[in-house]
């Protein structure tokens, strides 16, 4: 596709992705040069559109970025009333105290909010400022310099047959060049995973480690609401299966946000997390609290895990990697939109004083810096044992070192397992079918656990079909010849919209088949597929999942 021409726009700086962090630099970018021509590009079909966490936000970000966002009228109102903590059982559980939960998971400070709604508020900010945001244009490529920095991206190409040839009413795009690019596609962006490839970027980082987090936004009964709620829970249903939990967020207007998060470096290829999620919401607990309500939405996305030792060098030639795509969450205390904020602001900061000084183009190592050392990084250092030491000693040795741990490194400073390491990517986790066992999951009973396709239809996924499938198989014999025997298969159940299929018909091999329609855009594939074979990348603009309130 070298030989099409495109239409160039230039530009100050180019921002991949309308999320917290891309939002964020928008704005203090505008804040610190209303002249600016600043240009954010979001691939959802509206800002928002693409946007899935839990969500339980600090508003410490915020509050640097739009002191008063209160008085102009920002959706963030819930108020974290009352924090409960679980260790469950299959019939019951145990309530830890509060007292004994680290002060840093707290939540009396912060809101349950909508992360959706708050980006298209951002959004309305941002333009009110002068930022122009195009909603439906996905980055479909990098382009690059005479001296290989990054110089801007391709944005807005449609209309592609399926083989990958121009169709009848194909549109080339536009290249958006920018003094600099800034990254903020969330997690396991397709670009920053070609950037952090190409510079490099994670010689001196430890591996990235990946969560898969489901979410259902439930309306129930009004007389089992109590505003403000923050449930979460481990133990069952994993077990010893994987490490994860649940989480329960009692919002306005008599709805729950009620969400299950699966380590993805599971070993047991038969585990099968959309299904443990599903059983999970028949505990006794969350049953009770369910009954009489329904389900009126359903989404996924992968959560990065990794933590301070797994952040890459974010400055490369021309550009920056901001919030997710840095990998920025903290796990413990399971919040990432503060860190997301605070990079924006910090990577505005950096491009805002490299082009007063006449540069562009370069390396924004000053923001590497400030990531590390400014609250960011004090946010992450001291909790950054805690993914590390679950993994290795599972739910109660991890939780109990990694409370000591992160306790002594919040608190002085010192954390007594240094900087501990995450061994296996999640892929190489994974282990050989012949060494575990199937697992028996309940057939959903369409009341209080659906199947995938159905849950996927509350999601708002819509794929033009004629398009170009965008999960791309390095080798298309894998599946089959590779992973159905060695691994059974296991993209059919690490999928959470049943993107996967193995169809097998009577006289003939096995087919993969991939219903790219159905997907919400997780990236879970990328992740776990165990020969690292599946490519996930952009569709055509405004394709994907179309979330409401999430």
């Amino acid at each position: 596709m070298s030989e099409i021409e495109r239409e160039a726009m230039d530009c100050d700086v180019v921002i991949v992705g309308a999320g917290p962090s891309g939002l964020s630099a928008a704005i203090r970018l505008k804040q610190l040069d209303p002249d600016l021509n600043v240009v954010v590009l979001e691939k959802g079909s509206e800002v928002g559109a693409h946007i899935l966490s839990g969500a339980v936000m600090d508003p410490g970000g915020l509050d640097t970025l739009i002191p008063d966002w209160r008085e102009k009228g920002a959706p963030i109102t819930t108020k974290v009333q009352r924090d409960e903590f679980f260790v469950l059982g299959e019939g019951g559980g145990i309530r830890l105290p509060n007292a004994m939960m680290p002060k840093l998971m707290n939540n009396h400070h912060c809101y349950i909010v909508s992360l959706g709604n708050v980006c298209r508020w951002m959004a309305e900010q941002a333009e009110a400022l002068g930022v122009e945001i195009f909603p439906g244009m996905s980055c479909s490529e990098l382009v690059y310099g005479e001296n290989g920095e990054v110089k801007g991206v391709v944005a807005g190409e449609f209309g592609k047959n399926t083989d990958g040839t121009p169709g009848p009413g194909y549109e080339p795009g536009m290249v958006l060049n920018g003094k600099y690019v800034l990254i903020s596609e969330g997690v396991r962006g397709s670009l920053a995973k070609q950037l952090i490839s190409r510079f490099d970027l994670d010689k001196n980082s430890d591996v990235q480690k990946f969560g898969l987090g489901m979410k259902e936004l439930w309306e129930i009964d009004p007389a089992k609401h109590r505003e403000g709620t923050v449930t979460h829970t481990m133990g069952w249903p994993l077990g010893s299966n994987a490490g994860g939990g649940s989480f329960i967020y009692h919002m306005e207007n008599n709805q729950v946000c009620v969400g299950f998060v699966v380590h993805l470096n599971y070993a047991n290829p038969y585990l099968f997390p959309y299904m443990e999620f599903q059983r999970f919401k028949h505990h006794p607990m969350v049953a009770e609290l369910l009954k009489g309500g329904k389900r009126v939405a359903y989404g996924a996305r992968a959560i990065s895990e990794g933590g301070f030792q797994s952040i890459p060098k974010t400055a490369f030639p021309g550009g920056v990697l901001l919030g997710c795509s840095a990998g920025l969450i903290n796990v413990p205390r399971i919040k990432g939109i503060h860190n997301a904020m605070h990079s924006g602001i910090a990577a505005a900061e950096a491009a805002h004083a490299a082009m007063s000084a006449g540069r562009e183009g370069d390396e924004l190592t000053d923001y590497d810096a400030a990531l590390r050392t400014g609250p960011v990084g004090k946010d992450l250092k001291p909790v950054r044992n805690v993914k590390p030491l679950w993994s290795k000693y599972g739910l109660v040795g991890g939780l109990t070192l990694g409370g000591l741990d992160m306790l002594l490194g919040s608190k002085i400073g010192w954390n007594p397992f240094g900087t501990m390491k995450h061994g296996k990517t999640d892929a190489e986790a994974t282990g050989e079918a012949a060494k575990f066992k199937p697992i028996d999951y309940p057939k959903p009973d369409g009341v209080l656990s659906f199947d995938r396709l159905t849950n996927v239809s509350f999601s708002f996924t819509n794929h033009e079909e004629s398009q170009p499938c965008h999960l791309k198989l390095a080798d298309p014999d894998v599946p089959v010849q590779v992973n159905l025997p060695k691994f059974a298969g296991p993209s059919a159940r690490y999928c959470p919209a049943g993107v996967y299929e193995f169809v097998e018909e009577e006289g003939t091999a096995p087919r993969f088949v991939i219903n790219f329609q159905n997907c919400v855009h997780c990236k879970t594939c990328d992740i776990k597929d165990p020969s690292q074979n599946i490519n996930w990348t952009v569709p055509q603009g405004g394709d994907g999942p179309n979330y409401p309130n999430m």
